[in-house]
């Protein structure tokens, strides 16, 4: 009020001034004079003076404009009333020497005024006038649009609002210093605009607002949202593969604001630790072996972003490689390396029969058997966990004697079992024949599965005994044995008596010919022999030390005590006159 009060006091002033202004001219023109500054500023609800000085005529005609609009039209020292514009006309006076008063002006009569002074013969002289009404800046707040700055985002703007007043003058600040318009911002009207947010826009910002009578300043921070950035996994390298049982922890993490959400996904399932970003796996199994996502997501930017990692879980082959050879239509050889489970199955090959071919798990090879293949042969069985090898050998059918082995099935019939083994590598396939007749397997003749065993069965011990004889051939694609068979009746090669050191127990052991078909034993003694013990020795059908005699066995531990004996003699009986012992 105080301010108000000094200036009306100086518009008195003024106006006591004015009064004292003549009229005359030096030469006869009118002269006008602004009295004071041209550019006025005053407060709204005042009182305020556009003050001029004329001379050089009497009673001239004065108007004031407004822009271009006449607001007040009067004739010095005339004594009719001013005419005054309607709407003005309560605030506006026009004082005896022309200069115009507003009272308790309102803002609205911000302008640029012309005054004119004319008169008839000496033409018409003008002064122009801005006056500026301003109003106290009360309650200016900040806000933005949209509400969160955003990285990326095209603009971000900030603009202010107050209850009153008239800004002269405002100065926007980021976290203190100045900002001016450039390629980055844009002041306008009431607004700063920030081109293209980035998160280092993040901070105070504040506007200074002035005007001659007031000035405020108003702050607010602003916060921008950004991320969430490429996500990091750390460890940042990923081991080739991993072994089952091994424990695996990794760490996901990505810089945003607000706090991206962290979750590791693995086959469409969540499998975050309750720790967010943590990927924890202990003991892990090979069907955990696979892509792992780490899904990092922004909920206000609603921005997304996915980093995978493969975690490869490999399990070692159970046990070694196992190496075979087999036979392919008894002409050709096949190797075969197999090394059964582990994940990935192992790499197997046989570099010294191709340096180009290998398989997993399972391999195979086949080639034309020669010479060249008695030979042995490896297998290289790699796997990440494990190096490992396996080898094999390939031969032909070798020297092997027939076996013969003489029963009595249910019926009461011989049967005659010929037996033909080789040790060959693949296993020799055995084929049967009689003389120029191939066997085959039927009533007569009946061949085992594995071709090894020939059985006959007859009633009539004849049957055996004709010619022509059985030949058995073993036979693999590197070579065969062929092995002829000619069977015998009942017959005894050789025989010995051993006696004991007393004497009073003799011993008899006998041989037979290994193809010679035996069903039974019979042993016959004199009655003054009769403290003699018969002991009968079975048939061994393969002969002994390649058809030598074997030498007698030690009889000397018939004569042990009884507690020496792992078994108890039989009691003594004396027998009949003639006595049969008959062993099959």
């Amino acid at each position: 009020m105080k301010g108000q009060e000094g200036f009306q006091k100086l518009s008195a002033v003024v106006l006591s001034v004015l009064f004292i202004s003549s009229f005359q001219g030096a030469h006869g023109q009118v002269e006008l004079i602004p009295v004071g500054p041209t550019l006025v500023n005053a407060l709204g609800g005042s009182n305020v003076t556009l003050a001029v000085s004329f001379s050089g005529a009497r009673d001239p005609v004065v108007t004031w404009f407004k822009g271009n609009q006449p607001v007040v039209t009067w004739i010095i020292n005339s004594n009719s009333p001013a005419d005054i514009a309607n709407d003005s006309s309560n605030v506006l006076r026009i004082e005896n020497n022309g200069s115009l008063t507003f009272k308790d002006v309102p803002k609205r009569f911000t302008g640029i005024y012309t005054v004119e002074f004319t008169k008839s013969g000496l033409g018409m002289v003008s002064a122009t006038f801005t006056l500026n009404i301003f109003e106290r800046i009360q309650n200016v707040t900040l806000s933005t649009q949209p509400a969160f700055a955003q990285e990326g985002a095209e603009r971000f703007t900030l603009q202010y609002s107050m209850l009153q007043g008239v800004v002269e003058q405002q100065t926007w600040r980021f976290n203190g210093k100045e900002l001016q318009n450039g390629t980055r911002y844009m002041i306008k009207g009431s607004s700063l605009v920030i081109f293209g947010p980035k998160r280092t826009d993040k901070g105070s910002y504040s506007v200074l607002l002035e005007n001659p009578f007031s000035s405020v300043t108003t702050l607010i921070n602003v916060t921008v949202l950004y991320g969430p950035d490429e996500p990091i996994v750390e460890p940042l390298s990923v081991q080739p593969f991993y072994e089952a049982g091994d424990s695996l922890l990794f760490l996901c993490r990505a810089e945003g604001f607000p706090q991206p959400t962290i979750e590791w996904v693995f086959g469409g399932r969540t499998v975050s630790d309750f720790h967010q970003g943590v990927l924890n796996l202990t003991n892990v199994q090979t069907n955990q072996g696979g892509v792992y996502t780490c899904s990092v997501f922004n909920e206000l930017t609603e921005k997304k972003l996915e980093k995978n990692i493969t975690l490869n879980i490999y399990e070692r082959p159970l046990g070694n490689p196992l190496c075979s050879v087999t036979s392919v239509n008894n002409t050709d050889l096949q190797y075969q390396c197999r090394w059964a489970g582990g994940t990935p199955q192992a790499r197997l090959s046989f570099p010294a029969l191709s340096n180009t071919s290998s398989g997993a798990g399972t391999f195979s090879l086949t080639v034309t058997a020669s010479n060249n293949f008695e030979k042995t042969l490896i297998c290289l069985a790699s796997h990440p966990l494990e190096q490992n090898t396996c080898n094999v050998t390939a031969s032909g059918p070798i020297h092997f004697l027939p076996i013969v082995k003489t029963t009595i099935d249910a019926d009461g019939k011989i049967v005659v079992t010929i037996h033909c083994v080789s040790e060959a590598s693949p296993q020799a396939v055995v084929s049967w024949s009689r003389g120029d007749e191939a066997l085959l397997d039927g009533l007569a003749y009946q061949i085992s599965s594995d071709t090894t065993q020939l059985k006959i069965r007859s009633y009539n011990i004849s049957i055996f005994l004709l010619t022509p004889n059985f030949t058995c051939t073993c036979r693999n694609p590197l070579g065969s044995q062929r092995k002829q068979v000619q069977l015998l009746g009942p017959s005894i090669s050789d025989s010995s008596l051993f006696p004991n050191q007393d004497g009073t127990i003799i011993t008899l052991t006998w041989e037979v010919p290994p193809t010679s078909i035996v069903t039974g034993y019979q042993t016959r003694y004199p009655v003054s022999r009769a403290v003699e013990k018969v002991k009968n020795i079975q048939h061994n059908a393969a002969p002994h030390n390649n058809g030598v005699l074997r030498s007698p066995p030690d009889y000397n531990r018939l004569n042990q005590t009884p507690s020496e004996r792992s078994v108890t003699l039989p009691t003594f009986v004396p027998p009949p006159p003639v006595r049969v012992a008959t062993t099959v």
